[in-house]
C-alpha cells in the first residue's frame, strides 16, 4: 500500500492540475463508496470496454 501511495503522490505532482484534481475527486468517491460497502455499483472500465466491443462486433449469420 505504501508503494501505491508513493506512486500516486508522484503522479499527482506530474499530471496537469486539472487531471490531478479529477483523480482526487474520483478517489474521494471511491473511498466513500467503499465505506458504504457500495463499490459493486461502480462499473469498471474493463467491463464497459467489453460491452462496447461486443456491440461493435460484426454480426455473424
Amino acid at each position: 500500500m505504501d508503494a501505491l501511495v508513493r506512486e500516486l503522490d508522484i503522479k499527482l505532482r506530474q499530471w496537469q492540475p486539472d487531471i490531478a484534481h479529477q483523480v482526487r475527486q474520483y478517489l474521494v468517491e471511491i473511498i466513500e463508496l467503499a465505506d458504504q460497502d457500495a463499490l459493486d455499483i461502480l462499473r469498471s472500465r474493463a467491463v464497459e470496454q467489453e460491452v462496447l466491443d461486443l456491440i461493435d462486433e460484426p454480426k455473424t449469420r
